[in-house]
Order: C-alpha cells, then sequence, then structure tokens
C-alpha cells in the first residue's frame, strides 16, 4: 500500500508528464524506452518507491528542476499526540438513563460499527465529542465537562478542548 508520500509525489510526477501533453507511452516512445510505461505508471500510482537517482533523471527527461517533483507538504513537525479520549462503559451504566441516554445509544453504536463489545472503556474521536455536544445541545467543551463529572469521560479530555 502506497504512502500518502509515495502518493503525494505519484500526483505530481503524472501532473508534470500531462503538463507535457504525455501519455505513459509517449514518454516510453520520447525516452527511445529509457523509461517504460509500466515502471512510470508505478511511480506515478505510488505502488513503486523511486529512488533520488532516477527521480533527478525523470526531472532532467521532462526539463524541469528535482524541487517541481516533490510534493508541496512540508514534513509535519513532531507534535505531542492528543488526548485519548475513553469513556468509562461501566461508569456510564450507573448514570440515569434520562441524562446518560444518549451518550449510551451513541457508544452502543461505535461498539457496533468496531465490533468491540469489551464493555469496560471505549475509545472516541474529538469529532465524536462535536457531534455528542450537538445531540445535547450543549458546547463540546461543556460536554466534556459533564461528562468529566459523570466519571464517564478521563480529565485528560479536557486537553483536547483547548
Amino acid at each position: 500500500m502506497a504512502s500518502d508520500y509515495a502518493k503525494a509525489l505519484g500526483a505530481k510526477l503524472r501532473a508534470i508528464r500531462q503538463q507535457q501533453g504525455l501519455s505513459l507511452h509517449g514518454v516510453e516512445e520520447r525516452s527511445g524506452g529509457r523509461w517504460k510505461a509500466v515502471v512510470v505508471g508505478s511511480y506515478e500510482r505510488g505502488d513503486r518507491a523511486v529512488t533520488v537517482q532516477k527521480l533527478a533523471e525523470l526531472a532532467e527527461f521532462y526539463s524541469v528542476p528535482v524541487s517541481e517533483l516533490l510534493p508541496d507538504a512540508a514534513p509535519a513537525p513532531a507534535a505531542e499526540p492528543p488526548p485519548r479520549l475513553v469513556l468509562d462503559l461501566e461508569r456510564l451504566g450507573q448514570v440515569p438513563a434520562e441524562k446518560a441516554g444518549p451518550l449510551a445509544r451513541y457508544a452502543a453504536a461505535i461498539q457496533a460499527q468496531r465490533g468491540d463489545y469489551n464493555g469496560r472503556i471505549l475509545s472516541i474521536r474529538q469529532d465524536d465529542l462535536r457531534t455528542l455536544a450537538v445531540i445535547y445541545d450543549e458546547s463540546p467543551s461543556l460536554l466534556a465537562e459533564q461528562l468529566i463529572a459523570w466519571g464517564v469521560l478521563n480529565p485528560e479530555a479536557r486537553r483536547a478542548m483547548e
């Protein structure tokens, strides 16, 4: 499976080739067989790794700087991973149904989707918390505080709301 970077690199290669009005077979013909259509196509799909040497040779073939073939995205800076949002399903069962009913149904739907029925905890995404906030007609930060107060959501979730 191709990495995101390989796919982005391949997209740049394809864009340059297409800007020059070349098909994959056109590249093979124009290069006198130096660049096989199947090889260039696999680079463009990100299925095959292209070495720096081959990339430089392709850039020369297309008459473009190597930098034009590289994806625009700079590497993401190392960041602290987002806090995990963990629901305590055992505590959720102790919260009165009139308060926790929507959350319990939502958690059950996630469990069914994942096939995750351990019954003790459930990891959710920040987007799940936003969706729940809409259901509860609260802001995500206020809902998170309420869930923390019920003992259902881990307190580290506060960082996700910052």
